[in-house]
């Protein structure tokens, strides 16, 4: 099991994510945009270094949304292998079996 409080610092990450797509997205097309003059440009670039950094999705970790854990995370089922194995044994995921040999 995660800490209880990088498990809740991802979660915050997220919202801030989700509060600020559609800012850094309008940002990002001008800063890119080669059309556009480059003062333009560069006072978007500036403008995008001023929001939050956790509002970068970039930042954003998969995390196994029963115990929290980092790390060898399967994005389809959104759980870790740990998790994975425990619930295909009970017979909780549709389709696995557990093989063993």
């Amino acid at each position: 099991m995660a800490k209880k409080s990088m498990i809740e610092r991802e979660k915050k990450r997220q919202k801030l994510v989700e509060q600020y797509a559609v800012k850094r997205a309008a940002l990002k097309e001008i800063a890119n945009d080669e059309a556009r003059p480059m003062e333009e440009r560069f006072k978007a670039r500036l403008k995008l270094a001023k929001l939050p950094r956790n509002s970068s999705a970039t930042r954003l970790h998969n995390r196994c949304q029963l115990t929290g854990r980092p790390h060898a995370y399967y994005r389809k089922l959104k759980v870790s292998r740990i998790m994975l194995r425990e619930l295909g044994s009970q017979g909780q995921i549709p389709g696995l079996v557990k093989s063993s040999w």
